[in-house]
């Protein structure tokens, strides 16, 4: 070692004692913190243990009182089931008995017959009118009952038309959605109607002048509709309240003849169905047409049309309020009109009228329709089949009727 050892050795035990004496404070201040961390984390602990103990105690205590909840919720829906059955049993029995009075003590609903009705001057217009109908068939049927119902879906607005041809040889469908529209669906049976995606079944018919209303009708391949000529209603002109009649012919997409319908002063001829003028029937007879004018605005008339030319064969005005009509259909020569509310409630044919005069309305039935959605937006008849295919709200609907001899007692 040389001299100036110890010198070095002196000045490192000085510059070394201050930093032992920092280190040691540190490690002091370290052990006064981690004490105070470990004391709080034992109080969490502690408060954590008690809250699980608490929680466990409350969910002991509820889980009895949630089985007896449980139980009664059962109970309670259980009995309201019960309930729920019992009201429809008891509503569906005095509906049938509620039936079966009218039936057994008909009221007259027909009783608004003036001097327009039974021996004014009539509209002015082709064909025979008021009187009485030569029967072109055997057929002598009238509604017995409404027996039953079936919804097969939802299609398209609230108002429109389905139906099938009553004369042709296929199972086609065909739907006309809306009141104005140039464009009808054409299913090929009635299974590819039903199917959820159903439009892309359907080949699609574009007609060349709108139709309007819901009194559409296809009758032996063709399409017979009623559009607004130019100056109709709405429109002025001569032609003020008048509709064009078009036959198409759905094969060949063409229209193969029209003609005006020799009524003046046309008006919708249901009360609770604006939209349509001229409504279109088909039954055993052939071609008909309920519609209404100004002359005798709180009545319906009905016309027998020829369906190769359109020509007006003969005409009548029936005693049938338009007041709280929604759809009308002919069965055998014998006109049919279904009555509502607005709002609508529980549909009923209230008055019937036979051009034939075979069936009087003291021996008609005023059957009521089955409860459902809403109101009739349209109602055709296929005299082969003996169903109506009705429009509701949007939904497509058909009805199973039950039917009687016109000579057989009510």
């Amino acid at each position: 070692m040389g001299p100036c050892t110890p010198l070095v050795t002196l000045f490192l035990l000085s510059w070394l004692q201050p930093l032992q004496g920092q280190q040691h404070h540190l490690v002091e201040y370290m052990e006064r913190r981690l004490a105070a961390l470990e004391e709080r984390l034992a109080q969490c602990q502690d408060q954590s243990s008690r809250h699980a103990a608490e929680l466990r105690d409350f969910k002991n205590k509820m889980l009895p009182l949630l089985e007896v909840a449980e139980k009664e919720r059962e109970a309670l829906r259980t009995e309201a089931d019960s309930i729920s059955g019992r009201v429809d049993r008891r509503v569906d029995r005095l509906e049938r008995e509620v039936d079966y009075l009218e039936t057994q003590n008909p009221a007259l609903p027909c009783v608004e017959v003036d001097e327009k009705v039974t021996g004014g001057p009539g509209i002015k217009g082709k064909g025979r009118r008021n009187e009485k109908y030569d029967m072109l068939t055997d057929c002598g049927y009238t509604i017995s009952q409404v027996r039953s119902m079936k919804i097969l879906k939802r299609f398209g607005g609230p108002a429109g038309l389905w139906t099938k041809d009553p004369m042709g040889p296929t199972e086609k469908i065909y739907v006309l959605d809306g009141t104005q529209n140039d464009t009808a669906f054409v299913f090929p049976r009635l299974r590819d109607f039903t199917l959820a995606m159903a439009a892309r079944k359907a080949s699609r018919v574009r007609v060349p002048f709108p139709w309007v209303g819901t009194g559409q009708l296809v009758y032996g391949g063709f399409l017979y509709y009623a559009r607004r000529p130019p100056g109709g209603p709405g429109g002025g002109g001569e032609l003020e309240n008048t509709l064009q009649l078009i036959k198409f012919h759905l094969a060949n997409r063409t229209v193969v003849d029209s003609s005006v319908f020799p009524a003046e002063g046309l008006i919708p001829p249901y009360g609770l169905t604006a939209d349509t003028y001229i409504d279109l029937a088909a039954d055993e007879e052939g071609l008909w047409a309920v519609y209404a004018t100004r002359e005798d605005d709180r009545h319906l008339c009905l016309a027998k049309l020829d369906p190769q030319t359109l020509d007006t064969e003969q005409q009548w005005d029936t005693p049938c309020p338009r007041e709280n009509a929604e759809a009308a259909f002919v069965i055998c020569g014998t006109l049919y009109v279904v009555y509502n509310t607005r709002p609508a409630s529980r549909a009923r044919i209230q008055c019937s009228f036979d051009a034939s005069g075979t069936l009087t309305p003291e021996r008609a039935a005023l059957p009521y329709f089955p409860r459902r959605y809403g109101a009739h937006a349209s109602l055709r008849y296929n005299p082969r089949e003996r169903q109506l295919y009705a429009w509701d709200d949007g939904y497509q609907i058909v009805y199973k009727l039950e039917m009687r001899r016109k000579e057989e007692e009510v």
